[in-house]
């Protein structure tokens, strides 16, 4: 019997990350285009217009109203009753006490329902408001 020396294949050991570190830019991307979009509840809400400035930049927990009087914190729907206990966890996400609270209220909703709901937030313990609008499409 003869045997012959067959060569042994050299085999690549070696793992490529540079697959690994695209796929995971490309999901850090996806991340940080969909979190600001998670943050504001599902139900429709019809905005008043206003002039307003950007608040992007800062740290807040947002509160929607809509004209069913469904209440939601930072997309979380809640009742009325619970809201101080959301409001805390919604705050506890964030650090500093400079947090502001922006409140999205349908504007076809009552403005005592609104002011009873910036009451129960003043209640609540929040030090800063706002109220959202959209921007005027035109000059007054």
């Amino acid at each position: 019997m003869i045997r012959r020396l067959v060569a042994p294949s050299h085999l690549i050991v070696k793992i490529n990350v540079t697959p690994i570190i695209d796929v995971a830019l490309v999901l850090v991307i996806i991340l940080l285009i969909t979190a600001p979009m998670m943050a504001v509840a599902d139900f429709d809400v019809d905005l008043p217009s206003a002039r307003t400035r950007n608040v992007d930049d800062e740290a807040r927990v947002n509160v929607s109203l809509s004209r069913n009087n469904e209440l939601a914190v930072d997309g979380v729907t809640t009742l009325r009753p619970d809201l101080p206990a959301a409001l805390r966890t919604a705050l506890a996400d964030h650090t500093g006490d400079d947090v502001l609270v922006v409140v999205r209220a349908d504007a076809r909703i009552r403005h005592d329902v609104v002011r009873s709901l910036l009451d129960d937030l003043r209640d609540a313990g929040v030090a800063r408001l706002a109220i959202a609008t959209r921007p005027e499409t035109a000059p007054r």
